[in-house]
Order: C-alpha cells, then structure tokens, then sequence
C-alpha cells in the first residue's frame, strides 16, 4: 500500500478496501490531528471525536477526491473543517446556546478567571471587527459568513451565488486584504491578545 499514490487510494477506499484507509490513515491522522485540536481549543477528546468522523466519512461517503480541484491534504482540511464546523454547531444546538456569529470571531472561550485587561481588550477588539464588517460589501460579507461561519467551500460558494469560483476567490482575496489593510490603519498593526 505505501508505493500507491494518494489518488489509487482514495480509489481503493470507495471499493471498501480496508488496507488503503489505514495507509491513509498513517500518512494524514497527525495533520488531521493538528488541525483538529486547534479548531477544538485544545480539547483532546472532541478532537478525536473530529478525527473518528472524518475518516470514517471518508470510509461510508460515494464522494471522491478530485486532483484536478487540488491536494488531498487541502480536501482533507475541508472535510475536517466542515465536520468540525457541524459537531460545534450540533453540540450547540444541544445545549441550548447560541452559535457564535462573525461578530464573536475572537477566540472566546469561557474562561471565568480572566483577567480585566484581556476582557478590555477582547471588546476593544470586537467592536473593531463589527466596525470592519461596515467597510466590507454585501457580496464580502456574504463570502466571509458562507466560507468561515457557515463551512462552504469555495467551490460550493461558487455554486450558491452562481459565479465562477475564480470570481469567488478574487472576491476572497480582496476582501481578505480590505480587512487585514483596515486592522493595520486602525491598530497601527498591533494585534490584540497576543
């Protein structure tokens, strides 16, 4: 199994080929892993939790990589992303809070010893953003909603507002650098919580 490439595997998988998912498993689990833990605030458990699903998507879906789209490293962030993205949200829904909006975009985590200072500067920090969302247009404020809160990728964004995904990307982008250029004007770069 080690001298097939990413791309037979992902094949052999689909024909429920045990052998490939765990040669898989050996080359992707620590990226997985990695990306898994910081999207779950260093929560070991719900990590793996993230990481069970998304092998296991991998294992029961019909859906294939597709090399022409890209790497399977960044299809596999995707996955792990939006199955990251559905277990926050269900976990949410269950208990009974409210899911975090673009507005709570900072790493808010309920931590009651914290001190004043990282409170100032987490609202300092909040009503920037909420004054930076001012400045984007509808269409980017859409973007950002859909790709980072709402877990589409772009190529599904593209779908959903019937561009081309080149439209879509250097949509991203601009938008990306109006808010990284509108943080720099108004911190004079400084970032807050660091």
């Amino acid at each position: 199994m080690k001298s097939k490439t990413d791309e037979e595997l992902i094949g052999l998988i689909v024909q429920k080929h045990r052998p490939a998912l765990e040669e898989l498993y050996d080359r992707y689990a620590k990226l997985i892993y990695s990306f898994s833990y910081k999207i779950a605030k260093g929560d070991t458990d719900k990590t793996k939790e993230i990481v069970q699903h998304v092998f296991l998507r991998l294992w029961t879906t019909k859906s294939t990589y597709n090399p022409a789209k890209g790497q399977l490293a960044n299809w596999l962030l995707t996955i792990t992303r939006n199955i990251a993205i559905d277990l926050i949200r269900k976990e949410q829904k269950h208990n009974g809070t409210i899911p975090l909006e673009l507005d709570d975009m900072l790493h808010i985590q309920g931590q009651q010893s914290e001190d004043v200072l990282q409170q100032v500067s987490r609202n300092l920090l909040k009503q920037q953003i909420q004054e930076a969302k001012r400045h984007l247009s509808e269409p980017q404020q859409r973007l950002i909603n859909l790709l980072y809160w709402e877990g589409y990728s772009l190529s599904e964004i593209a779908e959903i507002e019937k561009k081309p995904l080149g439209t879509i990307k250097s949509r991203l982008h601009q938008t990306l650098k109006k808010l990284r250029n509108y943080f720099n004007e108004e911190t004079g770069g400084v970032r807050h919580g660091k």
